[in-house]
């Protein structure tokens, strides 16, 4: 690696004229490429998303409605009731032990839809509530990392908490306090794992990550059978502990971002992690780091006007129409993908087939669409890709309103609608991460996530009044996906565009891309 120190004279010269580099390309130049150590350690990184996919989907089975059947012992019971509630004590009985779900061991089925969705409910209500107050935090004050641990321990302890649970009232409310540390590890996980690889990897590590999720996600269904017959409990002590013990491995292994360091004016702490990413790249390390110091030169001014407040970055976003219109669009356009994301697994008990085997066709589908993501994030633009895949996932979860229940059509149509929107849930958040700078990305993908989560927040009231009618679910996810996947065509495309550092410098771009639009049209008038 040559650094300007060692150029020649006039190279030398010709630099301090020109305008100082960006943080993206003076990290680029010292780090060089990304080697296997440090591809190693963003792939670990983004295993987070194994443990987040775990508590997102494990009330699919804690919380399952069980089937039951008559005793025999009185003639008035008839396996055709849609509801044992009416039927005397006694004349029937679950079909498997009474703790395999909280349904059954607190006797929820007959207290109405409401108890029954109120821990799913309760646990994405934790997901909103904490996306709104921590989202600010790994932009300001903790950062990527810090952040990215406090939300795997507090989620993982609040996970074993909740296996000790007495009523449905404390489950709840563990639930919801799950949820809020969960709410930012998917983000950051996300965030810090592309800041820390060169350009080349960063769509693969983000690819990386959803297939962690997967990972996570198809983990349920083997740890919920092996599990079938004993305590619900087992599930949460099974997925909790073993995220405490990465979230203390990814203390020791996984550095800061430099690109944050940077930004918040830490240049010496950001010369330290480039330094250790360098030589696990096998890079030497014996250059000035002037250009670095030239960046956060530069920047150190900006992020001192800004203020350290913890929704500084908020502020910045608000006062700049062009960022809150992109704001208002992708999070529009995410809440519409939450629902059917998380509503279609939590709404499988409702096709009438096998829940194991529903919900592994589920996850199995994120496989595919893992790599569909990173086939189109490369290919086609994310714009484009989101209408289309949206407006897919719409029309094959209406098909399944119509479709007789039971039968294979309709859980292939619930399967490819979930397909998609696995895919457009993908590309929404790397598209995202390209439409926000440096110095409020991890904000602005948090809201997008929190709109994500907000459409989970609706979903579980929508599924337990789907078996009574599917429209109410199927029909409402299919609508909702589709007509609000329109919104992404009021956004920007990045495809191909460096990440910018600031609000400023992203606002350079965006009145050059207006300019140069404004050209051709003036050109093509002349023509």
């Amino acid at each position: 690696m040559v650094d300007e120190a060692t150029a020649p004279l006039l190279t030398s010269f010709k630099a301090k004229l020109a305008k100082a580099p960006s943080i993206d390309d003076a990290i680029e130049t010292y780090i060089g490429a990304t080697g296997a150590g440090q591809l190693f350690k963003a792939i670990l990184l983004a295993f987070a998303w194994a443990f987040d996919a775990q508590q997102v989907f494990i009330s699919v089975f804690t919380d399952a409605e069980p089937h039951w059947h008559c005793t025999g012992h009185d003639v008035s019971c008839s396996p055709a009731a849609a509801w044992p509630c009416a039927l005397p004590q006694g004349s029937w009985a679950w079909d498997r032990p009474a703790e395999t779900s909280v349904v059954s061991e607190w006797a929820l089925k007959c207290a109405g839809p409401a108890l029954v969705s109120l821990p799913a409910s309760s646990f994405f209500a934790g997901c909103l509530a904490g996306g709104f107050l921590l989202t600010t935090l790994a932009d300001s004050l903790l950062g990527r990392k810090k952040m990215l641990l406090l939300s795997l321990a507090s989620m993982s302890v609040a996970g074993v908490l909740t296996a000790f649970s007495p009523n449905v009232w404390v489950y709840a409310a563990l639930r919801f306090m799950c949820g809020f540390g969960r709410s930012m590890v998917g983000t950051c996980a996300l965030v810090l794992s592309t800041e820390l690889v060169g350009k080349r990897w960063r769509d693969t590590v983000s690819v990386a990550g959803f297939a962690c999720f997967t990972v996570g996600f198809l983990s349920l269904p083997a740890l919920a059978y092996t599990f079938r017959d004993a305590s619900w409990r087992n599930i949460y002590l099974w997925t909790s502990l073993p995220c405490l013990c990465y979230s203390i491995l990814l203390y020791f292994l996984v550095q800061e971002s430099p690109r944050w360091l940077l930004v918040r004016g830490r240049k010496h702490d950001a010369i330290e992690t480039v330094r250790q990413i360098a030589s696990l790249n096998g890079g030497g390390i014996t250059c000035s780091f002037s250009m670095l110091h030239a960046c956060a030169t530069e920047h150190e001014d900006a992020g001192a006007g800004g203020g350290d407040g913890v929704f500084t970055t908020l502020q910045s976003m608000w006062e700049r129409r062009w960022a809150l219109r992109r704001l208002a669009a992708i999070m529009t356009a995410s809440f519409g993908v939450g629902m059917v994301y998380y509503g279609m697994p939590l709404n499988v008990g409702n096709l009438g087939s096998n829940l194991y085997l529903s919900v592994t066709y589920n996850a199995l589908a994120e496989f595919p669409s893992s790599i569909l993501s990173w086939l189109l994030m490369g290919r086609i633009n994310r714009r484009s890709s989101v209408i289309a895949l949206t407006a897919v996932a719409g029309i094959c979860s209406l098909a399944c309103v119509v479709i007789p229940e039971g039968s294979g059509a309709r859980m292939a149509a619930e399967v490819f609608s979930f397909f998609a929107t696995c895919t457009a849930f993908n590309i929404i958040l790397m598209y995202s991460i390209e439409l926000f700078p440096t110095s409020v990305r991890n904000s602005a993908v948090g809201l997008v996530r929190q709109a994500l989560v907000l459409g989970g927040v609706a979903a579980p009231m929508l599924v337990a009044l789907g078996r009574e009618h599917s429209f109410w679910s199927f029909g409402v996810f299919g609508l909702a996906v589709g007509c609000l996947g329109l919104f992404a065509a009021c956004l920007p495309e990045t495809r191909g565009r460096s990440m910018s550092d600031t609000m400023e410098e992203e606002e350079h771009k965006e009145a050059a891309a207006v300019t140069a639009t404004s050209d051709m049209d003036n050109n093509a008038d002349l023509v």
